[in-house]
C-alpha cells in the first residue's frame, strides 16, 4: 500500500521560506502527477500547484505564482515546494496528493498525505 508523507511545516515570520517535502512509500514505480493543496480554517481545500510524472510541466494557482516552485525527484520518491515571500495568507495546512491525470481538480486526486501545517505571522 503507497503512503505518502509530508514534512517541513511550522512557524515563519511574512516574508520567510519554507520548504515542504511529500515522501512516498510503498509501490511508487508507476507514472503518477503530483500535485499540492492547502486548507486554511473554515475554508474548503485549495489548488497550489502540480506537477507532472516527467516534471517538464507545472501549474500554479494565481495566489502563489512567482513565490512558489515544484519540483520532484522520482528517484528519492519525493515531490517539494519551495515557497518564499510567504504571507499570513498562506497560513493553512499543506496536502500533498497523487493522481494518473495532471489537473487542478481535487477530485481526480485519489491518494493524499495526512498534511502539514504552515502558519506564517505578521
Amino acid at each position: 500500500q503507497v503512503h505518502l508523507v509530508e514534512s517541513g511545516g511550522g512557524l515563519v515570520q511574512a516574508g520567510g521560506s519554507l520548504r515542504l517535502s511529500c515522501a512516498a512509500s510503498g509501490r511508487t514505480s508507476s507514472n503518477y502527477a503530483m500535485g499540492w493543496f492547502r486548507q486554511a480554517p473554515g475554508k474548503e481545500r485549495e489548488f497550489v500547484t502540480f506537477i507532472t510524472w516527467s516534471g517538464t510541466r507545472t501549474y500554479y494557482a494565481d495566489s502563489v505564482k512567482g513565490r512558489f516552485t515544484i519540483s520532484r525527484d522520482n528517484a528519492k520518491n519525493t515531490v517539494y515546494l519551495q515557497m518564499n515571500s510567504l504571507k499570513p495568507e498562506d497560513t493553512a495546512v499543506f496536502y500533498c496528493a497523487a493522481s494518473s491525470v495532471a489537473s487542478t481538480a481535487i477530485r481526480l486526486y485519489n491518494l493524499w498525505g495526512q498534511g502539514t501545517q504552515v502558519t506564517v505571522s505578521t
